[in-house]
């Protein structure tokens, strides 16, 4: 009764060896970068959004593409959105001053501005789906992990027992279901990483779609010639939009 009452987790810990406890330390070690990579991306990822709700919003309410250019001036870029305009308007004047005075800036305006906000699509990319890779490989390893902690498991306790001369089921399923254990760790460690790296790839996927039909808008203004400043003491308003947001 009383080795019976001994088993459990506890018990599972303490009779394993060296390469058991590794496995048990790998797995709480993935399980911390998971949801510290959720969570931490969590947070910015509701930043953004806001921040590009709020950017987006005196955007298309701007009365000309200088206010916009003082906007980002005054508060920086701190959002996607934000950052491809500051970039944008930013080769459109160095271009128009400078022309192509190297081979980066080669070709027709309109080409340079390509160049750039596609050069800044490509950076924002690469930041927001930064650590989706480490999520996506605990989610597809640690239930192996834990399999592998199990095999070991069962592999000692069938040692043990053979060595020990009793084969009865009290003296089997015990070590057996407690090496289990490991498995049962390994998916509680996997389940809420696959779940965090879907939602963090279907969120990006969205701000990065909205971020492409915001550039094809931006360009669009651009490679029209709209004046950077005001002309006769009168702001000139940007063209209107022919897509909704």
């Amino acid at each position: 009764m009383n080795e019976t009452t001994a088993m459990g987790f506890g018990h599972f810990i303490a009779q394993s060896d060296v390469v058991g406890k590794g496995l048990l330390a790998i797995l709480v070690i993935m399980s911390a970068i998971s949801w510290t990579l959720i969570i931490m991306k969590g947070i910015t990822l509701y930043l953004r959004k806001r921040r590009s709700d709020e950017f987006l919003g005196f955007f298309w309410n701007a009365t000309s593409l200088d206010a916009v250019g003082d906007e980002i001036t005054t508060h920086g870029a701190r959002d996607p959105f934000s950052h491809l305009t500051s970039h944008a308007l930013h080769a459109r004047r160095h271009h128009a001053r400078y022309g192509a005075a190297k081979l980066e800036e080669a070709g027709s305006p309109q080409e340079f501005l390509t160049r750039t906000m596609r050069k800044v699509i490509d950076e924002e990319t690469a930041r927001v789906e930064n650590g989706l890779t480490m999520l996506a490989t605990i989610g597809a390893t640690a239930p192996f992990v834990g399999l592998f902690g199990t095999v070991w498991g069962v592999y000692h306790a069938l040692i043990a027992i053979g060595m020990s001369g009793a084969g009865t089921l009290d003296k089997v399923a015990g070590p057996v279901g407690e090496a289990l254990i490991m498995t049962g760790i390994g998916l509680a460690v996997a389940i809420p990483a696959v779940m965090g790296y879907n939602w963090l790839t279907r969120s990006n996927r969205v701000l990065l779609a909205k971020l492409d039909a915001f550039a094809y808008d931006l360009f669009t203004f651009l490679s029209l010639g709209q004046p950077m400043a005001k002309t006769d003491n009168n702001v000139q308003p940007m063209v209107p939009r022919t897509a909704n947001h």
